[in-house]
C-alpha cells in the first residue's frame, strides 16, 4: 500500500514493506553468479574532423598501428579523424566464448564528437590483466544532435565478442551462498526457515544478517540448476529497518518499515501538534483544531503527522526541522538519511 500526501514542493511517500512477498531471487544473490567488468584502450578512426587535435598518446597509437600493418612512417601523425577512447563493458555471469555483449566508448583526449566513427579492434581486459573479449564497430551516440553534449560517449550494441570464459564449474557445486541485497536478521532468518522447510531438511543455515549458506540436497547433486529454479521463486516476507530518507534537491521524501511516533508535543513556529494517549476529547485518531493546534492520538501513523503539517502549510524545511528533532528526541523511532 502506498499512502501519498503532496506538500508544497514536496512529495510524501509512505511504503507498508510488509504488505506482499517478493521471490527470493529478487532479494539474494549468488555468490560467483555477477558481471565481471572488462576495459580497454583503442582508437575511433573515421570522424568528420571532431577528433583529438593531436596529442602524444594519440600520435604514438597512430604510429604503432601503421608499423603493425607494416608501414613505417617518418614523421608524427597528426589526424582530425582519429580519437583515443577508453572502452568499458561487462562480462554477463556464465557469459561462453563468441557470446556477444554491449560496450561503451568514452574519449579520452579533446574529440569533439564520436558521432560517425568506428572503433578499431581493442582488447578487453579484466582486472587479472587477462584478455576476456575483443571490442570493435560502428559507435551510436544515441541520435545527439551536433553541438549537443555527450557527444563524446558512445555504444557499440553487441560490440564485444567474449574470447574466454569464466570458468565456473556450477553443476559441481557442493553448497551455495546467498548474499542479502540488503542485510536484515530478520529477512536471513525467514530465508533460512523456508529454504529448511520447502526442502525438508536442514540444508540453509543463516550465517549473519547478509549470508545465508545452502547445502546442495543429495538429489540434487550434478543438477544445482534446476534446485536454483525452484528456490528463487520461494515467497519471502522481507523485513528492514524503518527509515526516512528526505532529497532536499528534488523535494521527495520517502518512509519505510514501520516507523514509530510516540507522544510528543512538537512547537515550530506558529505550529504546535501534540501526539498524546487518547481521552475523553481526544479518541481512536481523530484530531481536534485549535487556533494553531492539532491533537493526534499515539496510534497515528507518519502520514498522519505530514497531513496535520500540511494542514498548516508547513515548507518542507519546516518538515525536515521538524523529523530531525522527533528523530534526536526519540519520538520518532526510524534512521533520517539526507541525500
Amino acid at each position: 500500500m502506498l499512502k501519498i500526501v503532496c506538500l508544497p514542493l514536496f512529495l510524501f511517500l509512505l511504503c507498508s514493506v510488509n504488505a506482499t512477498e517478493s521471490r527470493l531471487k529478487d532479494l539474494v544473490t549468488v555468490k560467483g553468479v555477477r558481471a565481471n567488468p572488462v576495459l580497454g584502450y583503442g582508437l575511433v578512426i573515421g570522424l568528420n574532423g571532431t577528433g583529438d587535435a593531436g596529442g602524444e598518446i594519440t600520435n604514438n597509437s597512430l604510429k604503432l598501428l601503421f608499423q603493425k600493418l607494416g608501414l613505417d612512417p617518418k614523421r608524427e601523425i597528426v589526424s582530425k579523424n582519429v580519437a583515443a577512447v577508453i572502452v568499458t563493458g561487462d562480462l554477463p555471469a556464465f557469459a561462453r566464448q563468441g557470446q556477444k555483449v554491449d560496450v561503451k566508448v568514452s574519449s579520452i583526449g579533446d574529440a569533439s564528437s564520436l558521432a560517425g566513427g568506428t572503433l578499431l579492434i581493442t582488447p578487453l581486459k579484466g582486472g587479472d590483466g587477462q584478455i576476456y573479449a575483443l571490442a570493435s564497430g560502428s559507435i551510436s551516440i544515441g541520435g545527439l544532435k551536433q553541438g549537443e553534449k555527450f557527444a563524446t560517449i558512445g555504444t557499440i550494441p553487441d560490440g564485444a565478442i567474449i574470447e574466454k570464459e569464466l570458468v565456473t564449474d556450477f553443476e559441481k557445486k557442493k553448497s551455495v551462498r546467498l548474499g542479502l541485497n540488503n542485510s536484515d536478521f530478520t529477512t536471513a532468518a525467514r530465508i533460512e526457515k523456508i529454504l529448511n522447510t520447502e526442502l525438508g531438511g536442514k540444508y540453509a543455515m543463516a550465517r549473519d544478517a547478509s549470508t545465508i549458506d545452502l547445502i546442495i540436497p543429495f538429489e540434487y547433486q550434478r543438477n544445482v540448476v534446476q534446485l536454483m529454479a525452484l528456490i528463487e521463486n520461494f515467497k519471502i516476507h522481507s523485513d528492514q529497518k524503518a527509515k526516512i530518507v528526505i532529497n532536499e534537491r528534488t523535494g521527495t521524501i520517502v518512509a519505510g518499515g514501520d516507523v514509530v511516533l510516540k507522544p510528543v508535543a512538537i512547537a515550530h513556529g506558529s505550529l504546535t501538534i501534540e501526539i498524546k494517549d487518547s481521552d475523553a476529547n481526544v479518541s481512536g485518531g481523530s484530531k481536534k483544531k485549535g487556533d494553531s493546534l492539532y491533537f493526534i492520538d499515539k496510534k497515528a501513523t507518519l502520514s498522519d503527522l505530514v497531513k496535520a503539517l500540511n494542514a498548516f502549510g508547513a515548507t518542507p524545511e519546516d518538515l525536515i526541522s521538524i523529523f530531525q528533532a522527533l528523530k534526536h528526541n526519540g519520538a520518532l523511532v526510524a534512521d533520517i538519511e539526507l541525500l
